[in-house]
Formats: structure tokens, C-alpha cells, sequence
């Protein structure tokens, strides 16, 4: 028998329309894990449940349910249940012939029907409601009962779709609790989805992020939040300070125009990168700028160990901290969070500690196509012409293919996108503490990064220019 409860191997859905929902996901869960399938919207999650569940069949790969194939297997063949989004309670029947549905359709006996739905009701401490219409109950007590009828033909796996989504926060927060203390009577494994990072942090022993399809990071909510792999898991799982730095070389960082020892090593030296610092990480201080740094610098020397330099901008209570953006004497604006309040207008100082600085490896440097060279200092991408200055298109002959490189911040969006060469839509939006990068998504489905001073919205309708001199042409290596 497999260790692994739940395999998924290199599963893919494409829908009638060409949308590829789940795009070469591979997922091993153990028995009694709590594995939560976390993302934004349309990333694939539901899809991967209900492939898992046998809603939905796989257009690839395959689903092994304890080292059993079942990738073809119709829901009830599969020791699987699931609860979903919107509990789909029978509303003409009451809560304890809700929860015995599933037994009544096996023609169990009565005995046994009503000794397992007391036990299911204990569990999810809904004892005294047998006799209850369900539409007189509340969210979390409908979600419950969505629960004791899932559990109750005793799954080896329960698959729960945003159970908690329609709660509000107090309840959400109590239910989450509750869900964690199911899990451990029960023994069984689940399989959550959920767009709330809170709640995946606060449930999970892994959690699977989620972007466009595909598997960006698996790990323990300590290892997605203190060791992200990428800025699209540093920004979406909880509030972070996403920078473009170098690698100086190994345990030596560069960003904010200074110097920062790391932990970090093995990136290559002047190699460009990303480094993520949670608010929470930086130690800050009132800072008198009357007062000078103790000198001079060397072994044994007074230096000051603080590293930046600014002023407050925002402060805001949180309840049991504030959160602040500092703007450095740089330039960048960096979100510090304390339990202290400093005043709009404070001169403070920040330090960062080594360890509290994660470095990541940039998912591109730049944005790369492939085109063939024209007439007349013009080149063709994405089926379009392209003028290129004179000096780059003499290096070429009329009908080469070539690779074609543009820096990010070398895109020109335009307000108006018949003003573009090209028009699409701004699809993501990460500020990165002076500038923001931005993903613009053509009609065509092409990305282009973009980075900006410029404020832009997510959805806003975009014209895509470039300078003839900011386009690099690359023979194709053979």
C-alpha cells in the first residue's frame, strides 16, 4: 500500500473553451493531513478538489487514492466526501434526516442510522438539533450540519470547498478552531480550499499556493511565510516589504542603496534578485538628527548599528500594534509594523537582522519573445512590427530569426490603447518600495512586465509602446 493517502500526478483540466484551470499539478498527501489548496480566485483550487472528488475528470494525468487509480471513478466509487461552498442542505428535511441521507441510500438499518448520526452530531456538537428545520439554523450551525453528513459514511478523505466563506469574521474565526479539533478526533485526512491566507496559516500542516494553474510552493504555514519561494507567494500570504536587490555575493545583499549581511547564499555574485522583510522584522527607533553616528568606523568602533534612515508617513492602530510606512532618505517606502506608535513626521531609524532578510531568485530579468527581422529597421513579434533602432537591425539580415529582449522598464504603457502597438489589460500589480511591477496581459494572452512609476489599476485597458532603442536582438543559439 502507497504512504501517501491522495496522489496527484501531473494533472491537468482544460475546459471546452481552451482555459486551462489546473496545468501539470503533482500533490502527495499523507494520511490525517490537514492540506490546504490556497489561492486567488481562479487559480485552479476548486478545480483540483473536484477533480480529486471526481466532479470533474482529469484531461491528463492521473489520481491515485490509496495507490489505487481512480482517476475515472464516479464520486460515490471513491472514499472520498466533500462539503461544499454553499453546505447544499436538503431544505425540506430536518437536520437529523439530513445527516442520515447518505446511510438511508445504502438501506442500513434504523439502529445503526441513528447510532451514527448521534456520533456525528457530537462531533460537530450539534446534539440537541436533531428534530431542527435547517433553514431555521444559523451559517455555522448549517455548515456543521454540511459536516456531520460528510463524516458520517466515514471517508477517508474529506474535501471541504470554502466551507467557511459565507461567515462572518467572528464565526469564521470560531469555526476555524472548531474545524482544527474535527480534524483531530476525527483522524482523517482534508483537503481545504480557501482564498483566506489567515485561515490557511491558522489550520494546515501544508499548504499548496496556488497561481494561474499551476503550483507555486508547498510547505508548512512557518515555511510559506518566513521562507517564500517567489513575490507572488511573499505578496499574497500575509503583508510584506518586496524589493529589487543583488547578491553581492554570498551572506551580502544589496537594495535600498546599501549593503545588508543575509543569510542567504549559493545565489551567484552581482546576480539580480528579490528580498522579501515582513513589517514585523524591522526594529525601528526615534532618531534625533541633531545627534551624529558615533565614529570613527573599524574593529571596536561606536558605529551605529542602524542601517536606514526616514520619516513616518502613515501610522495606523491595529489593535495591538500599529502599522507605519516609513519613507527613507532613498526613496523607498517601507511598511514597518511595532507595538509602539511613532507620529507622522518622526524621524526614525531601522534596522534589519540577517536572518530576517529572505532572498528569492526572480521568476524573469526581463521580457523575452522571438521574432523574425524586416524591412526598413523593423522587426516581427507577436505579429506585430516592431521599428528597432538602426545600429541593432545592421547587425541582422532581412528575414533572421532572432530573440528579443526588453527590460521591464522599458515598456511604455499608453492611457488610451489605441495609442499602443499592442493593447491588453493590467492583470497583477506588486509595489516594490520605489516602483511597481506590474503584469499586463495582451488580447492575445501574452504577459509583459511592466515596471512603473506610474499608478495603475488592476483591469485598467492599456496601449503597449517601445522605443525602437530598448529593443535587444539576439541571434537564436543553435
Amino acid at each position: 500500500m502507497s504512504q501517501y493517502i491522495i496522489e496527484v500526478n501531473h494533472v491537468s483540466k482544460q475546459f471546452e473553451d481552451g482555459t486551462m484551470a489546473v496545468n501539470d499539478v503533482s500533490l502527495k498527501v499523507e494520511k490525517g493531513e490537514f492540506v490546504t489548496l490556497l489561492g486567488p480566485s481562479g487559480c485552479g483550487k476548486t478545480t483540483l478538489l473536484r477533480c480529486i472528488a471526481g466532479f470533474q475528470v482529469a484531461s491528463s494525468g492521473d489520481i491515485l487514492l490509496n495507490g489505487e487509480d481512480v482517476t475515472s471513478l464516479p464520486p460515490n466509487k471513491r472514499s472520498v466526501n466533500m462539503v461544499f461552498q454553499k453546505y447544499a442542505l436538503f431544505p425540506h428535511l430536518n437536520v437529523f434526516d439530513n445527516v442520515a441521507f447518505g446511510l438511508k441510500l445504502k438501506k442500513i438499518n434504523r439502529n445503526e442510522i441513528e447510532k451514527r448520526v448521534r456520533k456525528a452530531l457530537k462531533i460537530v456538537s450539534m446534539s440537541d438539533y436533531e428534530e431542527r428545520d435547517v433553514e431555521s439554523l444559523s451559517g455555522g450551525q448549517q455548515q456543521r450540519v454540511a459536516i456531520a453528513r460528510a463524516i458520517i459514511n466515514e471517508p477517508e478523505v474529506l474535501l471541504l470547498d470554502e466551507p467557511l466563506s459565507a461567515l462572518d469574521r467572528k464565526m469564521r474565526a470560531d469555526m476555524q478552531l472548531e474545524l482544527r479539533e474535527m480534524h483531530k478526533k476525527l483522524g482523517i485526512t482534508f483537503i481545504y480550499v480557501t482564498h483566506d491566507q489567515e485561515e490557511a496559516l491558522t489550520l494546515s500542516d501544508r499548504i499548496v499556493v496556488m497561481k494561474e494553474g499551476k503550483i507555486q510552493q508547498i510547505g508548512t504555514p512557518t515555511e510559506i511565510y518566513n521562507e517564500p519561494q517567489n513575490s507572488f507567494v511573499a505578496d499574497f500570504i500575509g503583508e510584506s516589504n518586496i524589493l529589487d536587490a543583488v547578491m553581492v555575493k554570498d551572506w551580502l545583499v544589496h537594495f535600498c542603496d546599501h549593503d545588508f549581511e543575509c543569510a542567504d547564499a549559493g545565489f551567484g555574485e552581482d546576480q539580480e534578485v528579490d528580498v522579501v522583510i515582513r513589517p514585523e522584522d524591522f526594529y525601528i527607533s526615534k532618531w534625533d538628527s541633531l545627534t551624529p553616528d558615533p565614529s570613527p568606523e573599524g574593529e571596536g568602533s561606536n558605529k551605529s548599528p542602524w542601517q536606514l534612515r526616514g520619516e513616518i508617513t502613515s501610522c495606523i492602530f491595529k489593535g495591538v500594534h500599529y502599522e507605519m510606512l516609513v519613507l527613507t532618505e532613498e526613496g523607498y517606502e517601507l511598511a514597518v509594523r511595532d507595538y509602539r506608535c511613532f507620529e507622522v513626521g518622526e524621524k526614525v531609524q531601522l534596522l534589519i537582522k540577517p536572518e530576517d532578510i529572505q532572498v528569492m531568485n526572480k521568476e524573469c530579468l526581463y521580457n523575452t519573445f522571438h521574432g523574425v527581422v524586416k524591412e526598413d529597421n523593423h522587426v516581427e513579434f507577436l505579429d506585430e512590427e516592431w521599428e528597432v533602432s538602426e545600429r541593432t537591425a545592421d547587425r541582422f539580415d532581412v528575414g533572421e530569426e532572432v530573440d528579443i529582449e526588453v527590460d521591464f522598464n522599458h515598456i511604455n504603457l499608453q492611457d488610451d490603447e489605441e495609442d499602443g502597438v499592442l493593447c491588453g489589460e493590467v492583470h497583477s500589480i506588486l509595489y516594490k518600495g520605489d516602483h511597481y511591477h506590474l503584469t499586463v496581459r495582451t488580447d492575445e494572452g501574452v504577459d509583459f512586465y511592466v515596471d512603473t512609476k506610474d499608478i495603475w489599476d488592476k483591469g485598467d485597458r492599456v496601449g503597449i509602446k517601445i522605443a525602437p532603442s530598448w529593443i535587444r536582438l539576439y541571434k537564436v543559439e543553435s
